[in-house]
């Protein structure tokens, strides 16, 4: 059994079906990369491995139980970057990458900041506010975060985003570096990321339109229930003649 996995999980945003079906595993020194247009679910499937979101079916664990079951311990086993730096403009450096630290209960703070600005060689910027930052600046700063703590989990959300070349060799050694040491990364991104061996994990493969999921929906309960009536339920989805005509 794999240590993080999930199965046939589906994803709803508000009324719109992001999949359906998707299936992942992975192993400590495993990468696996999500690829798919715009709109696929990229970040969708990143925050519900994350327990930010929660699947409309399907289920994720770690090693054999839910992740909801217990968000502490998943919380503290993983480390999120999504798309915004989430770096708060009065704080510097140094003082946003503490805080980090301080809410993740790391020991020997100042020596795990300072062997993270080195690793993303932005040492020179500790003390610079976070509101003077260049856009790759504030993406190195972000990714100093994941370096802080001893996690097993790197839940990436395109994170070259803002990075020049030199930054994403350095990006990809650290993740060689972490997937060596039996860490997991499952990352999305537009560009060739010079990670080793990933899994492909391709979600324009897991569309589904809403249509047919809804009418995959009805057989299932048709299945549980003998007595389900389809007209009933379909006469719920209905829209309102008054919104119709609001509609038009």
């Amino acid at each position: 059994m794999a240590v993080f996995s999930g199965s046939d999980l589906t994803c709803l945003r508000g009324e719109r079906l992001v999949f359906g079906g998707l299936s992942f595993a992975a192993n400590p020194g495993d990468a696996i990369m999500l690829r798919g247009r715009n709109g696929a679910g990229k970040s969708s499937l990143l925050r519900l491995m994350a327990g930010l979101l929660v699947p409309r079916s399907g289920l994720i664990t770690w090693d054999g139980e839910s992740i909801h079951k217990d968000r502490v311990g998943h919380n503290a086993r993983q480390q999120y970057l999504g798309h915004q730096d989430a770096i708060k403009p009065v704080l510097s450096v140094r003082d946003n990458l503490r805080l980090w630290a301080q809410l993740r209960g790391v020991k020997n703070i100042d020596a795990a900041i300072d062997t993270a600005l080195h690793a993303l060689e932005i040492h020179h910027l500790s003390r610079t506010a976070g509101r003077y930052l260049s856009s790759g600046q504030k993406r190195r700063t972000a990714l100093a975060r994941i370096l802080i703590g001893e996690t097993q989990l790197w839940l990436l959300d395109e994170p070259t985003v803002g990075l020049d070349r030199e930054s994403c060799a350095e990006l990809a050694r650290l993740i060689a570096d972490f997937r060596a040491k039996g860490g997991i990364v499952i990352y999305s991104t537009h560009i060739d990321l010079a990670v080793d061996d990933p899994v492909l994990l391709d979600l324009d493969e897991f569309a589904i339109p809403m249509v047919e999921w809804l009418q995959d929906q009805d057989a299932h309960e048709q299945d549980l229930d003998p007595e389900y009536d389809l007209d009933t339920d379909a006469s719920q989805l209905a829209v309102p003649s008054d919104r119709q005509g609001a509609a038009q």
